[in-house]
């Protein structure tokens, strides 16, 4: 679709200019983050293929073609076509085919999305490492709100942080109400234009996958994957203070980093400024990177572990750290089952380098959002439109923007009216509500043992009991916290064997 309507515009251009027509010149769609298609690989040829035709292996040439002309897809498409029958994919053809041309032309990346959601599910356990659902990442760029710069996700999986920054970008379309300057006046809209994205992948098939959901989203970015490409040691992109956003959703409690070859990448101005845990878990590796890439003024979003909210020993000192510096803005408690692969719930972090500038440096808000959500079935949740909307404009609300009802629209505005109120303008205007919402201060965090976890401080509501979902949820989260306890135990036993072995040796 994106093709044709550029042929079209370069044909209309090509009829009245006297350098002649660039119809058949692939830099000429590639200015425009449009795919060439060469006439082999065209949709219209391949739909006229007789059935006696070797369609698998046309199919597998046309696919070489777009490598060919489109250089950064190479070595991403597949080429297996000739293991399914000549019917079947002329039949498949058939049904896309039947794709209205008047429909966004974004439809190809949301059809590529479902069905990389339908694998995730399918994959269950595995399917984590390349796919986030979609409300949580929605949630994630309404909150960073990334207009315009640099994006990072240095566990990039198959790059859906990435799709709904530019999905945000193509939606909002205005300025940024929060006066940071990003999304400024005179911002295209245009998430090509507006986002340069960078990404790192260890896994080498879900980095071909990204990049090939970004091309089917009209997107290009700078995607190393595969190799010894590994975020803790290596930083093909020179991140440190060189990005206005990192997005990510790492794997949680990784063990057996080798922390040797990341001694020289500690202290300040360096990739782990507050230093490294002694525990055998790399949450703080991973958070310490987030916060490290950003710079003056740059947001994060992620996704972690529960238990890095309470972790005790090294990861304490190493969150007293990061809050005191004035980074942690928003912490937000999710429910279990929102994602496919574990049952677990999570918390959302959200970190801004320039809050320190602002009247809420010496606070962080907590949002409980475990009663939050739409049960999709029995085993699964989401966010609709309206509760992604209201929890993203309780934050602008706690920043003192004004709402943005984009997402949720009329549902939200009346949601944020009956919570909170409106002030002398006829608008809703932050409080901290039990059970929802708590601006804590430093001196609060610092009484609660530097804590994280929002449970901590947003209490419940009037009136409200604990269920036995509820019940559940704090055990789980709690065994969670145990398991790494143990684990620091055991490694202290270590230390401790190895210590009186040395003495009674000497």
């Amino acid at each position: 679709m994106r093709f044709a309507a550029r042929r079209r515009k370069l044909e209309a251009a090509g009829a009245s200019s006297r350098r002649g027509s660039r119809v058949d010149e692939p830099t000429a769609y590639h200015a425009e983050n449009v795919l060439y298609l060469a006439p082999e690989a065209r949709f219209d040829h391949l739909l006229t293929l007789p059935e006696a035709a070797d369609i698998g292996g046309r199919l597998n040439a046309a696919m070489r073609e777009v490598e060919k002309h489109n250089p950064q897809l190479a070595g991403v498409l597949p080429k297996t076509f000739n293991l399914f029958t000549g019917t079947l994919l002329k039949e498949l053809l058939k049904k896309i085919s039947e794709i209205p041309a008047t429909l966004d032309f974004d439809a190809f990346g949301r059809i590529y999305e479902y069905f990389l959601g339908e694998f995730a599910m399918s994959e269950g356990q595995g399917g984590g490492e390349f796919y986030t659902p979609s409300s949580i990442v929605k949630l994630l760029t309404e909150i960073i709100e990334p207009f315009h710069g640099r994006i990072l996700d240095p566990a990039c999986g198959s790059g859906g942080m990435f799709v709904q920054s530019a999905r945000f970008v193509a939606e909002h379309q205005r300025p940024s109400p929060s006066g940071r300057g990003l999304g400024s006046e005179g911002y295209s809209g245009d998430p090509a234009a507006e986002l340069a994205i960078c990404g790192v992948e260890k896994t080498d098939e879900t980095g071909r996958l990204c990049r090939l959901n970004l091309a089917v989203h009209g997107l290009e970015g700078d995607i190393r994957h595969g190799g010894n490409v590994n975020s803790y040691y290596d930083d093909p992109h020179n991140a440190t203070g060189a990005f206005d956003f990192v997005l990510a959703n790492p794997p949680f409690n990784v063990n057996a980093v080798d922390k040797e070859r990341l001694k020289d990448m500690v202290g300040a101005g360096r990739r782990f400024p507050f230093g490294l845990p002694r525990t055998d878990n790399a949450n703080y590796l991973w958070i310490q990177l987030f916060h490290s890439a950003l710079n003056a003024r740059g947001r994060a979003g992620f996704v972690m572990a529960n238990s890095a909210s309470d972790a005790r020993s090294s990861e304490q000192e190493l969150r007293q750290k990061l809050i005191e510096a004035r980074a942690v803005d928003v912490m937000v408690a999710v429910g279990p089952n929102m994602f496919y692969t574990v049952t677990l719930p999570c918390t959302l972090w959200f970190l801004d380098r320039g809050k320190a500038r602002t009247k809420r440096a010496d606070t962080v808000l907590f949002i409980d959002a475990r009663h939050i959500y739409r049960q999709v079935d029995r085993a699964h949740r989401d966010w609709t439109q309206a509760q992604i909307g209201f929890i993203a404009n309780l934050v602008r609300l706690y920043r003192n923007d004004p709402p943005d009802l984009t997402v949720g629209g009329a549902e939200t505005a009346a949601k944020l009216k009956e919570v909170f109120g409106q002030n002398g303008k006829g608008e809703p205007a932050y409080a901290d509500v039990p059970g929802l919402c708590k601006a804590a201060t430093l001196a609060e965090i610092e009484a609660q043992g530097w804590s994280l976890n929002p449970g901590r401080y947003v209490g419940v509501a009037p009136g409200e009991e604990v269920s036995d979902e509820d019940f559940k949820t704090q055990l789980e989260s709690l065994n969670e916290e145990l398991e790494g306890l143990n684990a620091q135990a055991r490694e202290l036993e270590q230390t401790i064997a190895a210590n009186v072995a040395g003495i009674l040796g000497a």
